[in-house]
């Protein structure tokens, strides 16, 4: 489905000059998102290979967008917009790449008799259920193709439209194993509409893990990210995580922030504006790094490990590639949040960070 709005050419009313996407077949504006440019193309494949190297326990994922309006200040995933040479800040957040037919040629990859039914993630770089999904509806039918052709998946989001393809879902995962988590950091929605201005509240996220766990799914939660002097406390993490228990969460993972490359000046920026006093403790937190050092995260978890525990998220659930090692960088996943940990029940804490946050 294309959006009805309003198609722009190259250099005006924000489409980008000299924007060169493979595929392209127009762009696009609308009311319903101000400020924000959708260039729909049309893409080549669908299936993304995970490097060989990478200790991440599924070797595909599925992206049906690049780009997201969330514009979570701390996000991972913006230094991927620079490879269309656009930029990991206020680009990432308004100029939204969308493949628009995305679930057919899933179809025509998962019908190849070389494909192997390997596990399939989504929502590993921008989230598949941000808000123009909700017009565009490319999930449904990536569910589907999936489930038909007899591969498992997963889901992760900070999206309550998941809730919309409960139902597609559930079908789903009569059929194949099924993996959903969601992101949730922080009960503040003061703070959370401050460094993720476009992403729902807390309160919505913690209803969606509710319904998926009334439909009868698995939900892990990320509690990611765990920003220093800002959502550490022990008052916050204890009420976080009463919370996930009492909407019922499947499993915990409890990961502090990493800064790379380019989100690093992004999320100063921020901090700048918002709560600059921080900024010379960030400066010498992170240093010259990505990370937080090995002192902090020792102290996370010696005060994350007891509040797991007092709310029966105290059983470790972690499952790696098989034979696979993994990196400084690669860490644990909540059960349910794959499909390998989908009966499973607790929690996960790494000193170390997963790939994906």
């Amino acid at each position: 489905m294309r959006w009805d709005g309003q198609s722009v050419r190259s250099g005006e009313d924000g489409a980008l000059p000299g924007l060169a996407l493979s595929g392209l077949l127009r762009s696009v504006r609308t009311p319903d998102f101000a400020g924000v440019t959708f260039h729909e193309v049309a893409a080549k494949s669908a299936l993304n290979k995970v490097p060989e190297a990478s200790s991440m326990p599924f070797r595909w994922t599925v992206n049906p967008m690049r780009g997201c309006v969330h514009a979570c200040a701390y996000c991972y995933a913006r230094p991927t917009h620079e490879y269309l040479e656009l930029d990991a800040g206020q680009d990432f957040e308004t100029q939204i790449v969308v493949k628009t037919n995305v679930v057919e040629v899933l179809r025509a990859e998962l019908a190849r008799p070389s494909w192997r039914r390997e596990h399939v993630a989504l929502g590993t770089n921008t989230d598949p259920y941000q808000r123009p999904e909700g017009r565009y509806r490319l999930m449904p039918g990536i569910i589907e193709e999936l489930a038909a052709s007899g591969t498992p998946f997963s889901i992760l989001t900070k999206g309550p439209l998941l809730r919309r393809d409960l139902p597609v879902l559930v079908d789903a995962a009569r059929r194949v194993p099924v993996g959903v988590a969601v992101s949730l950091a922080m009960l503040d929605p003061e703070l959370q509409q401050s460094v993720e201005p476009g992403t729902p509240l807390p309160r919505a996220r913690l209803d969606l893990i509710r319904a998926v766990r009334d439909a009868g799914l698995p939900c892990g939660v990320f509690v990611a990210p765990v920003m220093p002097w800002l959502t550490d406390s022990e008052e916050h993490l204890d009420a976080l995580l009463a919370a996930l228990a009492d909407a019922g969460a499947s499993g915990v993972t409890v990961l502090p922030m990493h800064l790379r490359g380019s989100v690093k000046p992004w999320f100063l920026r921020w901090l700048a504006q918002e709560r600059p006093e921080l900024v010379p403790r960030y400066r010498r937190l992170y240093g010259r790094g990505a990370y937080v050092p090995v002192e902090y995260k020792n102290w996370l978890w010696a005060r994350v490990r007891p509040l797991l525990e007092a709310h029966g998220f105290d059983k470790r659930a972690e499952r790696q590639a098989e034979g696979a090692q993994r990196r400084p960088e690669e860490g644990a996943y909540p059960a349910g949040s794959i499909p390998e940990l989908a009966a499973a029940g607790g929690a996960g804490f790494d000193v170390d960070q997963p790939a994906l946050f």
